[in-house]
């Protein structure tokens, strides 16, 4: 599943890029830099993720992965409802809810792994 978030971010990310161009292009300058920051940015962490050092630390940049795809999901929820650009964000809120549920399930998989490993060394030590 992390080959699949790594290449569906990137896409998303990529996607965001030539928003952002779009929405500058019809003079929109605040709302689309965070949402060119926040939008690539999931991509990135779910990049460093994969040489994450230990468990810990993978849990970590894929739960920031997580955090910057929410606030993606807002910046697309407000340029819509405001409607400063006439522009249909439907696919881009349908693509990051899909991206928001894989990282979760990740973070969440990988969590439980976590605990069952602190779960066994809790048990060693008592042993």
């Amino acid at each position: 599943m992390a080959k699949v978030i790594e290449e569906k971010s990137f896409e998303f990310a990529l996607s965001i890029v030539k928003l952002y161009s779009h929405l500058q292009q019809h003079k929109e300058f605040v709302l689309s830099k965070q949402l060119l920051r926040s939008g690539t940015s999931i991509g990135a962490n779910v990049s460093e993720a994969q040489a994450a050092q230990s468990l810990k630390d993978f849990i970590s940049k894929m739960s920031i992965a997580s955090k910057e795809a929410r606030e993606t999901r807002y910046w697309l929820r407000l340029l819509q409802a405001s409607q400063i650009v006439s522009h249909d964000f439907t696919s881009y809120l349908n693509e990051i809810q899909e991206i928001i549920r894989i990282i979760t399930a990740i973070v969440k998989t990988a969590t439980g792994k976590l605990n069952t490993q602190h779960s066994k060394l809790n048990t060693q030590e008592v042993l």
